[in-house]
């Protein structure tokens, strides 16, 4: 039981960092061209590099919720994270990488959705 609630805990978790860097990516740009809050070298270097937090906050979740999950839940998991952490580390290289971590991060939001209903319909058989 305290595994099963461990595992929502890193889903909804991995949710809501996948859902934050989607929302920072696409307001990003915007506050970029639009607004002086991002000129300033020091803020906007710190705004910049949340990159980097996202990742490691959706590693410690994939790794946590996939701990008990299925080996399908755990394939697409770890494999839209890996895409998602390639996507946003070369995203200056080719602006493609930016669309396929957009893709990932949702991907990431639907394995993470997909591990919670698998918990629940285990839990209730």
């Amino acid at each position: 039981m305290k595994t099963e609630a461990e595992s929502n805990k890193a889903d909804y978790i991995g949710i809501t960092g996948s859902v934050l860097c989607l929302i920072h990516c696409l307001i990003t740009p915007v506050l970029l061209m639009t607004t002086n809050f991002l000129k300033d070298d020091l803020v906007r270097t710190g705004f910049l590099s949340l990159d980097y937090v996202f990742i490691g906050v959706n590693i410690i979740a994939v790794y946590f919720a996939t701990r008990h999950a299925p080996s399908t839940v755990r394939t697409s998991l770890w494999g839209f994270l890996s895409l998602f952490t390639v996507a946003i580390l070369l995203e200056d290289v080719n602006p493609v990488f930016e669309y396929v971590g957009y893709a990932a991060s949702l991907g990431l939001v639907a394995s993470h959705l997909f591990n919670i209903r698998h918990c629940r319909l285990e839990h209730a058989h």
